[in-house]
């Protein structure tokens, strides 16, 4: 038998249940509430079940009951076997000590950025920096305000988000500031 599929929001649903039963509404749920949903894509409620089906064949969780209250539609609850504890430990000690080979937008853009003219470059660039700076600032209250009742290992993640959002606004404002003077060679290669 191959091994269980890794994702980030398999992770995540396992996490959860580690903690207690629950069915896949209520997983969905809590990951927004924690505003984990900063960190596992969970927008769309099909793809939640579609992961707990795949757990589940792959044997991670199991059901422990399927009930109906009062008006509402019948719900599964999952709970986590041993193997899905043992397949989070080991995932989650694969996603913090090797750092994955991803594929995010902004340097794949940056890639192909001769595409555009330099002014275009430049004023897409410019509109990024002002939205860095607005998700930046956001953060920085939201950390101060959830610090005041949360223990830091709950803001980890939150804490290298402002890190690497911090570095790429200061990339940013550098490339285009190179850009506006002219120290970038638009000319393509021969």
């Amino acid at each position: 038998m191959s091994s269980p599929r890794k994702s980030v929001l398999a992770m995540a649903l396992l996490s959860m249940l580690s903690e207690q039963p629950a069915h896949a509404y209520r997983l969905q749920q809590l990951i927004k509430e924690r505003h984990k949903d900063e960190v596992v894509n969970v927008a769309q409620r099909n793809s939640v079940y579609q992961t707990i089906d795949r757990l589940l064949r792959d044997g991670l969780v199991e059901v422990q009951s399927t009930g109906r209250t009062e008006n509402r539609p019948e719900r599964t609850v999952y709970q986590l076997t041993a193997s899905g504890a043992s397949t989070l430990r080991e995932w989650l000690h694969t996603m913090l000590a090797e750092p994955a080979r991803e594929f995010p937008e902004f340097p794949a853009a940056l890639a192909f950025l001769p595409t555009l003219g330099p002014q275009q470059a430049l004023a897409a660039l410019t509109e990024r920096v002002k939205a860095l700076e607005d998700k930046l600032s956001a953060l920085d209250a939201e950390l101060k305000e959830v610090a005041s009742f949360l223990p830091r290992l709950f803001l980890v993640e939150s804490e290298y988000q402002r890190d690497v959002l911090e570095a790429e606004l200061k990339y940013v404002r550098s490339l285009a500031a190179d850009l506006a003077a002219g120290r970038l060679d638009w000319r393509p290669p021969l």
